[in-house]
């Protein structure tokens, strides 16, 4: 967090936190360095699991555009220790977010596990790639198997990050994580099935035995 927090408290944050009494915790942490925070096994791990996540980039007028992407699980990359990337994906062809990066690379991102309630934060500046400017790292950013087209690649050179605490996240699960924690509850009951249908022959077996 050392980065993010430098990047993150302006002085308006800071002046919040000192009214709010929590400046002098996060004044220890801004001590550590302002060396760019690095992507590390944790945060690896996290990310190859997601499945979706939030990029905030901000317009030529100023104005905040946040648009949610999603993917098979792990379609966001971690090329190396201080860079992300992930696949576009042909969509409704709006082109706000990379209009935005075009003139300022400054992006915002948020993965939520839901099930778990944890949450990433990364401040990032972002680039965008295609077959004809990087042919080679876009092909890194492919996932196979995956059949939806891709329209170009985001680069993300990551600056700073943040876990976030998992106060307020309402847990939420996907059909496949519903499929898989209710795998062993199902296969239970049709062993009680197959069990009491056995059960049932050989008590009308039985019955129908003479005494």
């Amino acid at each position: 967090m050392p980065r993010f927090s430098r990047l993150a408290f302006t002085p308006a944050v800071k002046a919040l936190q000192e009214q709010f009494g929590s400046r002098a915790a996060y004044a220890r942490v801004e001590r550590a360095g302002d060396a760019p925070d690095v992507i590390g096994p944790d945060e690896t791990a996290f990310l190859s699991e997601r499945d979706s996540f939030y990029m905030a980039s901000v317009g030529a007028q100023g104005w905040p555009y946040i648009q949610h992407r999603g993917g098979p699980p792990g379609f966001v990359r971690v090329l190396d220790a201080h860079t992300l990337g992930f696949a576009d994906y042909r969509g409704n062809k709006q082109y706000i977010s990379a209009g935005n990066v075009s003139e300022n690379d400054r992006v915002a991102l948020i993965f939520v596990d839901y099930p778990n309630r944890a949450r990433l934060k990364v401040l990032a500046h972002a680039s965008v790639i295609t077959r004809e400017t990087d042919a080679a790292t876009l092909e890194r950013l492919v996932v196979p198997g995956h059949s939806a087209k891709v329209e170009r690649g985001f680069v993300l050179r990551v600056e700073g990050f943040d876990w976030n605490c998992p106060q307020h996240i309402t847990p939420r699960f996907t059909e496949a994580e519903v499929d898989t924690a209710m795998r062993p509850m199902v296969s239970e009951l049709h062993t009680l099935r197959a069990e009491n249908r056995a059960l049932r022959e050989e008590l009308a077996r039985l019955k129908r035995s003479p005494v």
